[in-house]
């Protein structure tokens, strides 16, 4: 493998949903050993899709193969049932693959659910020792990481207390801890991070920057947050029904997994009375933008409208837009003034001059928020693209950034 720490071939994953149930013992033993084998199954229906699954059986994953190199720092992205849990499972030895091989170089340690390898009576600090002895440390090895770990959890004044009474925060820190801290070759971290704080998040993901880049670790990371993603990882896998639909650059990874989110041209959506989003006090009759001219360019100033139906007498609401680009980072938030709206139809509109979006795709989530703790959110209310002018003389590429550059006269100190 030399330089490879972590090589998958045609690795498929099949879960059985409630028994096999051919109709009789010999035909479920059949079945067992093909898939076993890798061979046809005798009862599936001609001409059927192997993957495609039934109502006894699911696949999970479906052929996939790849190759990471010692040291990388590799994202994993995919919407929720995409598979990427149970490639990290499998990558941990948790669970064995269908069919298909994995093949690791190294020590791994895995942080793939709140309290994962640890045991509720014992105390964090036997529960370090613990998960050492699962990676096959000495004592005295734990013993000189000891006090590291126990600081960058930072529970200092709880570390001799049993973990079943920590909260899900105390747990992930000494967790990540610990599987940061300890000797392993690779790094398994999934969503669980998440349950942390953001100076825990901002700290942990600094963390495994530095075990890759002066360590030579390989990360793994799973996320939902795009931004962490693209901040932490290199290189990327994007995964969609048990499938690999594009790997590479962490960034061409992260614009790939979004742009089937974000349709190009203007997506403007208008709803009737009865099936329209909402909650019980608002209700959205259409989100659209409005402009003059045969398209939407930088050059072009445009209107982005909601209209909705508040269903109660003197209801206080404010609305507000937040406007996203293709990589699923928001670039900013207007909102309207919090007042008692009479009952009936209202209208929100945002106005954005010219010459000041930069051109590419754009999505808009609205907030309908009448306090601190009660809100709905209107997801991808619509979308549009705005297209670059090329009679603009002197450039023809891309302005880096959301927002058009901004041309000023500078004064000059007196």
């Amino acid at each position: 493998m030399s330089n490879t720490a972590i090589q998958v071939e045609h690795l498929s994953k099949m879960y059985r949903l409630g028994v096999i149930n051919n109709g009789t013992l010999w035909q479920d033993i059949q079945t067992y050993f093909a898939i076993k084998f890798k061979k046809d199954d005798p009862h599936s229906k001609i001409g059927e899709n192997r993957y495609s699954g039934d109502k006894d059986h699911f696949w999970a994953l479906k052929d996939i193969s790849f190759e990471i190199k010692q040291g990388d720092r590799v994202g994993i992205i995919g919407k929720n049932g995409a598979g990427k849990s149970t490639i990290l499972k499998m990558l941990s030895r948790i669970s064995s693959p269908t069919e298909g091989s994995i093949k690791i170089k190294g020590k791994v340690a895995s942080l793939l659910e709140v309290g994962t390898g640890f045991h509720g009576e014992l105390t964090g600090r036997e529960n370090i020792y613990l998960n050492g002895a699962i990676l096959g440390m000495k004592v005295k090895r734990i013993d000189e990481k000891l006090d590291e770990i126990i600081e960058f959890s930072g529970i200092e004044h709880h570390i001799d207390t049993p973990v079943k009474r920590y909260s899900s925060g105390m747990y992930v820190r000494l967790a990540f801890a610990v599987a940061a801290h300890l000797d392993s070759d690779i790094l398994i971290a999934d969503e669980v991070l998440a349950v942390g704080d953001a100076e825990f998040q901002k700290k942990a993901l600094g963390k495994m920057q530095d075990l890759s880049t002066g360590e030579g670790r390989t990360v793994l990371f799973v996320s939902h947050n795009m931004t962490a993603v693209r901040n932490l990882c290199i290189n990327g896998i994007v995964l969609n029904n048990g499938l690999i639909t594009y790997s590479g650059v962490i960034n061409e990874c992260i614009t790939s997994y979004l742009s089937d989110k974000i349709k190009e041209g203007i997506i403007n959506n208008y709803w009737e009375f009865e099936n329209a989003p909402g909650y019980k006090n608002i209700k959205v009759k259409s989100a659209y933008i409005k402009y003059e001219g045969e398209k939407l360019t930088v050059k072009t100033s445009f209107d982005i409208i909601t209209e909705f139906w508040c269903m109660e007498e003197g209801f206080p609401v404010n609305v507000s837009m937040h406007l996203y680009n293709s990589t699923g980072e928001c670039i900013f938030n207007i909102f309207t003034a919090n007042i008692p709206l009479s009952k009936g139809l209202h209208k929100a509109v945002f106005h954005i001059p010219a010459n000041f979006m930069n051109d590419g795709n754009y999505y808009i989530n609205n907030w309908f928020v009448y306090n601190s703790t009660n809100y709905y959110i209107h997801e991808r209310s619509n979308s549009f693209e705005i297209e670059e002018d090329r009679n603009i003389s002197g450039w023809h590429g891309k302005w880096i950034g959301a927002v058009r550059p901004i041309n000023f006269i500078a004064r000059t100190l007196e």
